[in-house]
């Protein structure tokens, strides 16, 4: 039987790898499911599908990692929830130059 250590080792390399997707959606879509999912199984108390359900979890860390890495190759401008960039888009002839703002810093 898979050990309650196995299980929080496993929940703990899901959430970090999530955190390593390029896009913020995809970073918390996959940070929900992950919690969502251990909560729902919480109370899981035969060995056989505790087993299944750590086997179904490696699987997903798999997937995970793959896609983390191809996720890599598309990055895209941050979004306004994430913040980290400053300043803003200006541009003439459909270019885009970011501009800091000058303020009281």
């Amino acid at each position: 039987m898979a050990s309650p250590f196995e299980v929080r080792s496993l929940y703990r390399s899901l959430l970090r790898t999530s955190r390593q997707f390029a896009n913020y959606n995809f970073r918390e879509y996959a940070r929900r499911r992950t919690t969502d999912a251990f909560r729902e199984h919480a109370h899981e108390s035969e060995e056989r599908a505790v087993q299944e359900l750590m086997q179904k979890g490696l699987k997903e860390l798999q997937v995970l990692k793959r896609q983390t890495v191809v996720s890599q190759f598309f990055q895209l401008d941050r979004l306004v929830v994430e913040g980290g960039k400053e300043g803003r888009q200006k541009g003439d002839k459909g270019d885009i130059i970011r501009q800091k703002d000058q303020g009281w810093d």
